[in-house]
């Protein structure tokens, strides 16, 4: 009898590592389930930002890093592969306490759009695309997707958070190029 009992809390305390571990992987991006059933597809914006600066500036502004990666941003952007119009990156992003790896591909359409397609990370799905558009001098840059999830309601509620923090790293990085463009234009 006691060599059951010790068998099933050594059993229990592995299964409760294992999903520990699991979720640790799910949510820093390393382990992705895609799986299909129960899918559920949210949007991503719209959001609109006015830049007071040519479009091509910002345009250059966001497509710089991933053509040649700055030392400073080493650890948060690692391009894989580098091709003529697209990349395949792995973005770095600090959430509380976790360090979450996304790998996306990006495919830039010089000077209108830089679109953004997730591979791996804490979600089966995003698409995301920036427009950009200029009227005399200011950009117009205008962020969409999709992001989508698995397992029904389940899913949904997990992509609701993530969408939350993806949604809060685009800003953050927007933020930076508004600011970089705004100060060269203003030279």
């Amino acid at each position: 009898m006691q060599v059951v009992r010790s068998t099933r809390l050594a059993a229990g305390a592995a299964i409760g590592v294992l999903t520990v571990k699991a979720y640790d992987l799910l949510v820093e991006g390393g382990l992705t389930l895609d799986v299909g059933i129960g899918r559920r597809i949210q949007p991503l914006g719209p959001v609109a930002w006015e830049i007071a600066a040519p479009r091509k500036l910002v345009f250059e502004l966001i497509e710089a890093p991933y053509r040649r990666t700055p030392r400073a941003m080493q650890d948060k952007l690692q391009v894989w592969e580098r091709g003529a119009d697209m990349v395949l990156a792995a973005h770095i992003t600090h959430v509380g306490r976790r360090k979450v790896t996304t790998v996306e591909t990006v495919r830039f359409h010089e000077p209108d759009s830089i679109h953004f397609r997730l591979v791996r990370g804490p979600i089966p799905h995003v698409s995301e695309v920036f427009d950009l558009t200029e009227t005399d001098g200011i950009t117009t840059l205008t962020w969409t997707g999709e992001l989508g999830t698995d397992f029904g309601v389940i899913g949904e509620r997990w992509g609701t958070l993530v969408a939350g923090s993806w949604h809060r790293a685009v800003e953050k990085s927007i933020s930076a190029v508004t600011a970089e463009a705004e100060r060269r234009t203003s030279r």
